[in-house]
């Protein structure tokens, strides 16, 4: 089975993963997916053999509008999802007003915003399509997710090393995943 037909299989089995999906869908929003966590925690839970798969701690929804990036508008997005299912902490992000944050040039799409992420593994959103079909983004490919590899990109593997390697320790991947290997 290759990776992509992998993330489909796993997503449509999780029931929860699934109504989440549905969910952002029903915001019609343009270029928006699902992200981070809820892709890198499905697949690393499943390649540890951890049923069921939780959910991360927040729920990354990110889009992409330069014409209405206000922070005004993600918090309202946020609040329409809590009005729809307040178990989940919701975080919404237009990409097109993050990059002055980062400290990058303007991002070109959601997935271009993915490829300025610290890690290869977490650059991997889904969303489902108006028939159901799960779509992935994966600016890096999916090999380093399931190769269990945490692995640094861009700035991350030098100017914003310390970013990375904070980012590694506080999450403790390495001990709710302990096949996982990192890649400097």
């Amino acid at each position: 089975m290759n990776h992509l037909t992998h993330i489909r299989a796993l997503l449509n089995a999780d029931a929860r993963r699934w109504q989440i999906l549905q969910q952002v869908r029903d915001l019609r929003l343009p270029d928006c997916w699902v992200a981070a966590g809820f892709i890198r925690s499905a697949v690393w839970n499943h390649l540890h053999g951890h049923t069921p798969s939780t959910l991360p701690t927040d729920i990354d929804v990110i889009w992409f509008n330069p014409d209405n990036a206000s922070l005004e508008q993600d918090i309202e997005l946020e609040a329409k999802l809590l009005s729809v299912d307040n178990t989940l902490n919701w975080s919404v992000k237009n990409q097109a007003r993050m990059h002055p944050r980062n400290g990058d040039r303007p991002y070109a799409s959601a997935t271009d915003a993915m490829a300025y992420w610290p890690e290869t593994a977490t650059a991997v959103a889904a969303r489902l399509s108006a028939n159901d079909k799960v779509e992935v983004a994966a600016p890096f490919g999916l090999d380093d997710l399931f190769d269990l590899i945490v692995r640094p990109v861009g700035r991350f593997r030098d100017e914003k090393k310390p970013l990375f390697m904070e980012r590694l320790q506080s999450k403790q991947w390495l001990t709710k995943w302990p096949d996982l290997t990192v890649v400097d």
